[in-house]
Protein backbone atom coordinates (compact mmCIF):
# COMPACT_ATOMS: atom_id res chain seq x y z
CA UNK A 1 0.00 0.00 0.00
CA UNK A 2 1.30 3.34 -0.70
CA UNK A 3 1.15 5.90 1.96
CA UNK A 4 4.06 8.24 1.27
CA UNK A 5 3.38 11.91 -0.43
CA UNK A 6 4.12 12.11 -4.01
CA UNK A 7 7.19 13.73 -5.15
CA UNK A 8 6.65 16.34 -8.03
CA UNK A 9 9.28 15.58 -10.88
CA UNK A 10 11.46 18.67 -9.87
CA UNK A 11 11.11 17.87 -5.85
CA UNK A 12 12.34 14.29 -7.10
CA UNK A 13 15.34 15.90 -9.01
CA UNK A 14 16.02 18.18 -5.62
CA UNK A 15 16.67 15.14 -3.86
CA UNK A 16 19.05 13.13 -6.01
CA UNK A 17 21.12 16.11 -6.28
CA UNK A 18 20.39 16.85 -2.32
CA UNK A 19 22.05 13.12 -2.23
CA UNK A 20 25.30 14.22 -4.33
CA UNK A 21 25.90 16.83 -2.18
CA UNK A 22 26.77 14.50 0.75
CA UNK A 23 27.74 15.98 3.64
CA UNK A 24 28.38 19.65 2.37
CA UNK A 25 24.64 19.56 1.69
CA UNK A 26 23.11 22.58 -1.02
CA UNK A 27 23.38 25.95 -0.30
CA UNK A 28 20.02 27.88 0.61
CA UNK A 29 18.92 30.26 -2.28
CA UNK A 30 18.96 28.25 -5.73
CA UNK A 31 16.76 27.46 -7.84
CA UNK A 32 15.61 24.08 -6.22
CA UNK A 33 15.32 26.32 -3.20
CA UNK A 34 11.34 25.92 -3.46
CA UNK A 35 11.54 22.03 -3.92
CA UNK A 36 14.33 21.53 -0.95
CA UNK A 37 11.53 23.56 1.41
CA UNK A 38 9.29 20.99 0.44
CA UNK A 39 11.45 18.34 1.25
CA UNK A 40 12.09 19.81 4.19
CA UNK A 41 8.22 19.79 5.37
CA UNK A 42 8.32 16.85 4.18
CA UNK A 43 10.86 15.59 6.84
CA UNK A 44 13.43 14.16 4.09
CA UNK A 45 15.52 17.28 4.35
CA UNK A 46 16.46 19.67 7.43
CA UNK A 47 18.71 23.40 7.47
CA UNK A 48 22.11 22.94 9.16
CA UNK A 49 23.56 25.86 11.30
CA UNK A 50 24.96 26.89 7.81
CA UNK A 51 21.85 27.24 6.40
CA UNK A 52 22.69 24.36 4.24
CA UNK A 53 20.06 21.66 3.30
CA UNK A 54 21.15 18.44 4.23
CA UNK A 55 19.01 15.11 3.79
CA UNK A 56 17.64 13.15 7.00
CA UNK A 57 17.73 9.25 7.30
CA UNK A 58 14.15 9.96 5.80
CA UNK A 59 15.14 11.52 3.21
CA UNK A 60 18.38 8.68 2.77
CA UNK A 61 15.27 5.95 2.68
CA UNK A 62 12.97 7.70 0.58
CA UNK A 63 15.70 8.41 -2.53
CA UNK A 64 16.34 4.57 -1.89
CA UNK A 65 13.13 3.41 -2.46
CA UNK A 66 11.75 6.34 -5.18
CA UNK A 67 15.46 7.49 -6.86
CA UNK A 68 16.91 4.31 -7.15
CA UNK A 69 14.26 1.76 -6.98
CA UNK A 70 15.72 -0.10 -4.70
CA UNK A 71 13.60 -2.36 -2.32
CA UNK A 72 12.94 -0.84 1.40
Amino acid sequence: MWNEPYLETCCRSALHRLKLSGDHGRPTGLRDDPCLRRLEGMGLARTDHNQRFAMTEQGHARHRTEILKLPT
